[in-house]
């Protein structure tokens, strides 16, 4: 059990690991996949007259899991190298090589699973058209180098502008090795002060793109796509929640906190399961504060939350829990949405409601948690541990 007390003086020493920001990771990651899911039924609806697509309310807001995990990464960076580069135990040449060993295994196989079931899709983009073999290896090598696809180039395969069209989410990780990338370069070197105001800055940024609707759909879920205003838009999400995860590692200071795991992703749950607000209520510009409220606040304070709860001691049980949870967090992001595009297709194809395919839908998302765990086991960690002895960190 983990039960450590320690003063603010001592605390930079004591270095203890946050096993329920592992955990929240995980239930992030679960979520998303949920979220996925009923996605693809709003998708039918507007495909096809689909009766069922409005179960997108049931999740609405799952895309911003994407910000909770960016400020998770903010503060676990800060955590685990802050320190590392002072003492002179780091180069940036170190920092970008363990990066990459912890995070590109996974963005190649994901990209093979990703042009295995467009392949077993048919090979062709959602409106039917076939699409040449020299486009999909263009589009594989792109995906397993993490090079964004420009919509109507040869690598955007699925013809309906995404950046990853072997697998949609990879966007979010072209914006993680960004954030790594200014990390390194710059926003280390900031001191607190500086770095809170960089803080409040980008946080304006994030306001003013979600009230104003600068994403032109009343939401801040924008960073797939290279159109329109979603690079930048997906920079500014990276870059605001990145940076406060930052600062709340430097500013933090622990405190006994219990059932914080269960207060946290309760909390996540409600949050990202609201309805679009500007749908029930026909104020679209609703939508656009709900979601800033979440990620410059309410965010925030679940992390802060999650971190003194790592410290104040749990059970044996729970800190397996947790790991585990953490463990097939990545994995699980990476490998579940080609798999999701499969299960579009069919409901598509065939306009299956979600009552018609809910037993389909369990099998796949624990046959997505399996895949994720066997993948995390047999593939990920192995490659890992050889890519970190060989390279000698």
């Amino acid at each position: 059990m983990l039960n450590i007390k320690f003063s603010s003086a001592s605390y930079a020493d004591t270095k203890p690991h946050y096993n329920i920001l592992d955990g929240l990771r995980g239930a992030a990651a679960l979520m998303v996949v949920w979220y996925h899911v009923f996605e693809g039924f709003a998708f039918a609806e507007g495909m096809n007259g689909v009766e069922g697509g409005g179960l997108i309310n049931v999740f609405n807001h799952g895309y911003m899991a994407v910000d909770f995990f960016f400020i998770l990464s903010g503060f676990v960076i800060g955590y685990a190298y802050d320190d590392r580069w002072k003492k002179g135990e780091l180069t940036t040449g170190g920092f970008f090589k363990r990066r990459l060993i912890r995070l590109h295994p996974m963005v190649v196989f994901g990209a093979v699973i990703g042009v295995i079931t467009f392949l077993i899709q048919g090979g062709v983009q959602w409106d039917g058209t076939q699409v040449e073999g020299w486009k999909v290896i263009i589009a594989l090598v792109c995906t397993m180098l993490l090079l964004p696809a420009i919509p109507g180039a040869a690598p955007e395969v699925r013809g309906n502008g995404e950046m990853y069209p072997l697998n949609g989410p990879y966007w979010s990780l072209f914006f993680e090795y960004v954030g790594n990338i200014l990390y390194a370069l710059c926003i280390r070197k900031l001191s607190t002060k500086k770095l809170a105001v960089l803080v409040w800055i980008l946080g304006l940024g994030v306001a003013a793109f979600s009230l104003f609707d600068m994403s032109g759909a009343n939401h801040i879920g924008v960073g797939w796509t290279m159109a329109g205003n979603n690079l930048w838009g997906g920079l500014l999400r990276m870059s605001f929640s990145y940076s406060a995860g930052m600062l709340i590692c430097r500013v933090f200071r622990p405190m006994k906190m219990k059932g914080a795991f269960w207060i946290c992703s309760l909390s996540l749950l409600v949050l990202l399961g609201v309805p679009h607000l500007g749908a029930v209520s026909g104020a679209m510009w609703l939508n656009g504060l709900y979601d800033s409220v979440c990620v410059l606040f309410l965010f925030p304070a679940i992390l802060y939350i999650g971190a003194c709860g790592s410290v104040s001691g749990t059970s044996e049980r729970g800190e397996k829990v947790w790991k585990w949870l953490g463990g097939i967090s990545y994995p699980l992001y990476m490998v579940h949405y080609p798999i999701m595009y499969l299960f579009y297709a069919g409901c598509w194809e065939d306009g299956k409601t979600f009552a018609q395919t809910w037993p389909v839908i369990i099998a796949i998302f624990i046959g997505c948690i399996l895949l994720a765990y066997a993948v995390q086991k047999l593939y990920d960690e192995p490659i890992r541990r050889w890519l970190s002895k060989r390279l000698s960190l």
